[in-house]
């Protein structure tokens, strides 16, 4: 396994170790700097030594809890030059509402943490700090956003997208009725090339898009994992799950769970799960 498909693999692991880290490094910083400034401009403190980082930490849970928002925000609606007055004004709105919630849960945890060290914890006047506070969350909204993209942006780049092709014909939405999906051409890093439906293994359901697994390789592809699946059923491709489908000559063993589910082994030894809902249809076409 390459390190690229070990990335695909593992990646919303890293993607939460990266978020992590990178909050939490920034907070530290940040609070020791409080320290070391107060340190530097008298010889004694004028608070608690804790408090700094009660501050930069509570701040920092806080983004973290809101960081899935936007990233459903860029899903959902995502920024349109040639609408801009309407992306500036969702984005504007959305920017408030980051900067409301990042300001409510980060005073809710000062609370908390204040009453636990037998302190009270002032926010101060109510109007000049919610507008001190949105002019560092706009900053902070609009550097999460352009990071968001560019990550995004690169990981496509570096993976590729798969585009459906109909034999005699130019690329076409996937969602098109009564289309003959055989073939997938892929851009990846400048190049094209084409890869067969009968080489997928199994389709994992994200978002906008189903992604693709092939011989430890990930391929995204703009569609629902609904339409696809129901698409590509002729060829040998079953729901099995809310998440994910599989092509029914990779499975190799199929193991009943005391809850009603069961697990699917495949040929590649990756296991999946076979959800009491699409169980008669799994078994169904499995027969078939």
């Amino acid at each position: 396994m390459n390190y690229l498909s070990h990335f695909q693999r593992y990646k919303f692991n890293y993607e939460i170790i990266v978020l992590f880290c990178y909050f939490f490094i920034n907070a530290t910083v940040l609070a020791t700097s409080v320290l070391m400034e107060e340190s530097r401009e008298s010889s004694s403190l004028v608070f608690d030594t804790r408090e700094p980082f009660v501050w930069e930490y509570s701040s920092a849970v806080s983004s973290i809890l809101l960081f899935p928002l936007i990233v459903y925000l860029l899903r959902k609606h995502p920024f349109q030059w040639q609408n801009i007055k309407q992306s500036f004004a969702v984005y504007g709105f959305a920017s408030v509402v980051f900067s409301l919630g990042h300001v409510g849960l980060m005073v809710g945890i000062r609370e908390v943490v204040y009453l636990l060290m037998d302190r009270r914890y002032d926010f101060g006047n109510l109007g000049f700090e919610l507008l001190y506070e949105y002019r560092k969350d706009l900053w902070s909204f609009i550097f999460f956003v352009i990071v968001i993209k560019g990550y995004q942006f690169i990981i496509m780049r570096l993976q590729g997208e798969a585009n459906p092709i109909e034999i005699g014909e130019s690329e076409h939405s996937v969602d098109k009725p009564h289309t003959n999906l055989d073939r997938l051409l892929v851009k990846k890093l400048g190049k094209e090339f084409i890869i067969q439906i009968h080489d997928v293994e199994w389709l994992e359901g994200s978002g906008n898009y189903v992604n693709l697994h092939i011989k430890e390789r990930i391929y995204p592809l703009r569609a629902t994992l609904t339409s696809l699946s129901a698409q590509l059923s002729t060829q040998g491709f079953c729901r099995i799950h809310r998440s994910h489908a599989v092509r029914l000559d990779m499975v190799e063993s199929i193991t009943p769970l005391a809850s009603g589910d069961s697990e699917v082994k495949l040929r590649n030894n990756k296991t999946l799960m076979l959800s009491r809902r699409y169980k008669d249809g799994f078994k169904q076409m499995f027969e078939r």
